[in-house]
């Protein structure tokens, strides 16, 4: 497949854009590029299609073939799968292996992964600024992926973490080139979490809630690291209630999504995208969850 020089389409008549993902409904995306479309006067908006895995080929040819479509956003379980699909790569989807974003023109589509610049400009908005130092990653689908590039680029050594251990190996290979990766058994975590100055959980485990929805067993946290959970509903999974308690510093999933969706964004429409705006429009969203 060929690289691809990650050239932005011209902002035209394209007005629609749509995430990829199974399931589909959770997502808050909608609310957040339906706002910067309109925050910029564009006539544009965002649909979440609900796409199981045997139906991704078909979506993809939608995509391709829809007149008026600028891209897609690609979530769970996609972002591995859709890579065959794609015409060409940007720089990070092919290190990676993983494509969170895709760019239609000319009936072409270009995977791109704005996961790690989105990843990269949250941890950002830390107190503590990101800096070398030993990292624990939780998973190893395609957001795990964007997570050890990130902590890799920052100077981190990392452990994979993932019940299935195949999957972390295909990871940690992929990864191998750039730094020090490497698995972490079962038997090993307990011990790699505590001494760990960044966890960064990119599993589903804690989206549901409750005292059960924690993908580290109870008591087990970092003595004095970061830690961040990718998921943004609820915004205090528990996990990260455990790591408050505990003192800890801690980030949820909200600022990746909008950094992540902000570049997605810039890409689709060549424009850039209003970032306090899309902010807004994410923590009204999840304010009006927790009201209902």
């Amino acid at each position: 497949m060929p690289a691809h020089d990650g050239t932005r389409p011209h902002a035209s008549t394209e007005t629609l854009a749509v995430l990829l993902a199974h399931p589909a409904g959770h997502s808050l995306s909608p609310r957040m590029h339906d706002a910067a479309f309109s925050a910029l006067g564009m006539r544009g908006r965002y649909e979440a299609w609900d796409v199981p895995p045997q139906d991704l080929p078909e979506a993809l040819e939608r995509v391709r073939a829809q007149a008026g479509l600028l891209g897609a956003n690609v979530s769970v379980p996609h972002k591995l799968a859709v890579v065959e699909f794609l015409d060409a790569l940007a720089d990070d989807a092919r290190t990676i292996g993983a494509v969170n974003t895709v760019v239609r023109r000319e009936g072409g589509l270009f995977g791109h992964n704005t996961d790690v610049s989105g990843l990269a400009a949250a941890l950002g908005e830390l107190a503590r600024p990101p800096e070398p130092g030993r990292a624990v990653v939780l998973g190893a689908g395609g957001a795990a992926r964007a997570a050890v590039a990130v902590l890799l680029r920052f100077g981190c050594s990392v452990l994979v973490h993932n019940r299935g251990v195949r999957r972390a190996e295909a990871l940690v290979e992929a990864a191998s080139g750039a730094g020090d990766v490497r698995v972490v058994s079962a038997g090993e975590l307990d011990s790699a979490v505590a001494e760990a100055d960044w966890l960064v959980n990119t599993t589903p485990i804690g989206m549901q809630g409750g005292p059960a929805g924690s993908p580290l067993p109870a008591g087990v946290l970092p003595e004095r690291g970061t830690v961040v959970d990718l998921i943004y509903r609820p915004r205090l999974t528990p996990l990260l209630a455990a790591a408050q308690a505990a003192g800890l510093p801690t980030q949820d999933g909200l600022p990746m999504l909008l950094h992540q969706g902000a570049a997605s964004f810039a890409l689709w429409t060549g424009r850039d995208a209003p970032v306090a705006v899309m902010r807004e429009a994410l923590e009204s969203a999840l304010d009006e969850g927790r009201a209902r």
